[in-house]
């Protein structure tokens, strides 16, 4: 572009925050909005089946490949008639679906047809946020990427470039470009998922994430994991089979979910409690000699000092604290003890609840370790689980620049444990706003929607009115493309092919099912393509996304053809050292009840108690969760699933309902200190009276999502911004709010 046409892109920062002001209520969007719905598909495109033509019952064709409506990546089956998908089901030989797709997988026909999709390489013609934006060529946009970002790298520095994405098979080629770039600053969601939980097995167990065994066990405890409206298809169904079996299953959470439902036992714990829950456990079980003693001696250190910091946490003492009767915690501490080995304390999710949820999860790890909860049937096991690896061909590349500038996010400097690819996400987007250690320039966005996932969103708004440059990869116009200057329409899962991955064993291959629609391209190209005009070819040494694939497969006896058509390949079996499943990659060797890393850095080697923030009178605890018909931020315009749950009313107990003159179905505000939201109420018991929940991801004000835009609250409008020191995990359930009719 000439000068005279960049300028055009500019905008005050004060401009641009009065657009955003009133949720950007009143943007512009006459003249743009038009280009993200063309009235056809193009030359040799199929259009989506009209809702009223009857799906046919025999297909041309089947077609395997991976889901993406959730990062758990089902196997699937696509069913395919005259060049249009009709249905997916389950692929029943991979391990995460075994035949069985959630309503998300199911509804991914309404994602590839969504009459929202991009369409096309677009540039913002007037001020972000207006919806103003002109089409242009792939060629004109990605020259323009390129010549931003080499022109942020010649005058601040490659650092200057944040890259954030979330976890997806192409994550390896996006780090690649990144890396390759010279930028450290890497962001990532997990801060707002599940550092607190990675951080802590880390610190026990040298592992990120212990897989478990459903098969023979007996008793499970889960800690705000609503696992059967949750994302994880496959374990999902494991907890069916094994309550069905008569499995004992006690869930901690402060609501009454779909798992809680069918749990023998719930606990409606006090939130940012389950701490003091868990070190009574461990006290009961170390008190009364139920612990198993042969393998704590063998397979652990730091039981004499676990042992004294925890003789103070009595079930009596737990009680006034996270409000479940001190002879329920007994109870449970020794049934738990009772069924060992064959049971496990669940690892859990996601853990940013709290600051003190890195103890927590210290706990429920040395909770399991203490009964001996590893590498025996119906316990918890090292995890296989899910990548590039086992056996697969590399694509070469040369080595990466050196990086000297400090990370945005703090990691390691602030936060020395955090893992580099987790991150602290929030922490980016404070250190845009406050320009240190130094400020930001420019961000490159892919499969991301940070607008609408970091907590504050008038904050991340204000954060990119201090930036240069902001271009997203993406499949639709989602709240951060919104504000965005270039958007580059990537395609679909069931459009392109991706790295392939290994599960248990087996390698598996996403493949288009159909030819991409529009002008949208797959990752693996629009990276290579961007890749070159940055100078950084040799990175990306792939002619094109079969190639690629074809380099994976090179060590292995199978082609690509055979592959595509099979769905997977089983690769060769190899012996496993008995030995191996009790080793741990931490400083000892052994699993760590008292952690040497904790204390070099200045933490508690030992779980210990940390008094949570408590909610001031008449205001309540903000939690957020899963439906198992929403995947966090980016399902909500599909109109199979909008149908079902258009909208996240907040829930609400009747007492303190009925104090405020709250009836179900009426209309409240919501506020927190940074804002405050009108949503409708559900008043009901299946929620603690100091507590209110919305499901996350709505509240979306992007105008370019048209089934989406303006339906529901923004949960993210409400939260507060906290960061856990140890793990950098979001401490979302610790804001809290006042409700009254509006």
């Amino acid at each position: 572009m000439t000068d005279k046409q960049d300028n055009t892109l500019q905008l005050s920062r004060r401009e641009f925050l009065g657009l955003s002001a009133g949720v950007v209520a009143s943007a512009t969007v006459a003249g743009g909005l038009n280009l993200l719905r063309p009235s056809n598909v193009g030359a040799g495109r199929q259009a989506a089946p009209h809702p009223d033509h009857t799906p046919p019952t025999d297909f041309d064709r089947e077609v395997f490949t991976l889901c993406e409506q959730c990062v758990w990546r089902c196997g699937v089956r696509a069913k395919v008639k005259d060049g249009r998908v009709y249905k997916l089901e389950g692929n029943p030989f991979h391990p995460h679906s075994r035949g069985m797709l959630c309503p998300r997988g199911q509804a991914g026909v309404a994602t590839l047809y969504d009459p929202d999709r991009l369409k096309y390489p677009l540039i913002r013609s007037g001020p972000r946020g207006s919806g103003l934006w002109r089409r242009a060529s792939w060629e004109e946009a990605l020259d323009y990427v390129a010549a931003r970002m080499l022109e942020i790298k010649e005058r601040y520095g490659p650092e200057a470039m944040i890259f954030s994405t979330t976890h997806n098979l192409i994550q390896t080629q996006f780090e690649n470009l990144l890396k390759a770039f010279g930028s450290p600053n890497y962001g990532t969601q997990r801060s707002l998922c599940f550092n607190a939980m990675i951080t802590a097995n880390l610190m026990t167990f040298g592992l990120e994430e212990p897989g478990r065994d459903y098969g023979q066990t007996q008793y499970i405890i889960y800690t705000g994991r609503n696992l059967l409206d949750a994302i994880s298809n496959s374990e999902a169904q494991d907890l069916v089979a094994a309550i069905a079996r008569g499995a004992k299953v006690v869930v901690l959470d402060p609501r009454f979910t779909k798992t809680a439902a069918k749990a023998t036992e719930w606990l409606p714990v006090k939130p940012g409690t389950d701490l003091a829950f868990h070190l009574a456990l461990i006290q009961v079980i170390i008190e009364e000699g139920l612990y198993d003693a042969e393998f704590v001696a063998e397979h652990t250190v730091g039981f004499d000092e676990l042992k004294e910091a925890t003789a103070g946490y009595t079930p009596e003492w737990a009680a006034s604290k996270c409000e479940i009767p001190a002879e329920t915690i007994r109870r449970i501490a020794r049934e738990f003890a009772m069924a060992a080995p064959h049971v496990f304390a669940h690892p859990n999710w996601r853990t940013s609840n709290f600051l003190n949820s890195f103890q927590t999860e210290r706990a429920i790890a040395v909770l399991n370790a203490l009964v001996g909860s590893w590498g025996r049937p119906g316990s918890l096991k090292p995890s296989a689980g899910e990548g590039e690896g086992g056996g697969l061909g590399t694509i070469p590349q040369p080595p990466y620049p050196r990086v000297s500038a400090l990370r945005l996010d703090g990691v390691p400097w602030k936060y020395p444990l955090v893992p580099l690819k987790l991150g602290v996400f929030q922490e980016i987007r404070d250190n845009i706003l406050t320009g240190e250690p130094y400020q930001a320039h420019g961000w490159f966005i892919n499969r991301q929607n940070p607008v609408n996932s970091l907590p504050e969103r008038r904050k991340t708004i204000e954060a990119f009115s201090k930036l240069d440059f902001i271009v997203t990869v993406d499949i639709s116009m989602n709240d951060t493309a919104w504000f965005s200057d270039v958007v580059l329409p990537e395609a679909t899962y069931l459009e392109r092919y991706e790295p392939l991955t290994v599960v248990d064993g087996i390698v598996f291959i996403r493949q288009p099912v159909v030819e991409p629609l529009y002008e949208s391209k797959s990752g693996l190209w629009i990276f290579k393509q961007l890749g070159e005009r940055l100078g950084l070819g040799d990175y990306f040494q792939y002619e094109d996304e079969e190639d690629y694939l074809r380099q994976q497969l090179a060590p292995l006896d199978i082609t690509l053809e055979e592959l595509k058509e099979k769905g997977y390949y089983r690769l060769p079996t190899h012996e496993a050292e008995g030995e191996e499943m009790f080793t741990f990659n931490t400083p000892s060797g052994k699993i760590e009840l008292y952690s040497s890393t904790l204390a070099k850095s200045g933490f508690s080697p030992v779980p210990v108690w940390e008094e949570p923030v408590g909610n001031e009178p008449g205001t309540f605890y903000l939690l957020t969760g899963k439906v198992a018909q929403h995947t966090q931020f980016a399902t909500h315009n599909n109109e199979l699933l909008h149908e079902r749950v258009p909208t996240n009313p907040l829930w609400i107990h009747p007492k303190p309902a009925a104090e405020r003159g709250i009836e179900d179905g009426d209309e409240v505000w919501v506020e927190s200190p940074t804002s405050r939201v009108k949503t409708v109420a559900h008043v009901t018991e299946k929620i603690r009276p100091d507590c209110v929940y919305m499901i996350p991801g709505f509240g979306h004000v992007s105008k370019g999502l048209t089934t989406a835009y303006g339906q529901g609250a923004s949960d993210s409008d409400l939260h507060l911004t906290f960061t856990d020191p140890v793990s950098g995990s979001q401490a979302l359930s610790q804001t809290c709010v006042t409700v009254k009719k509006a």
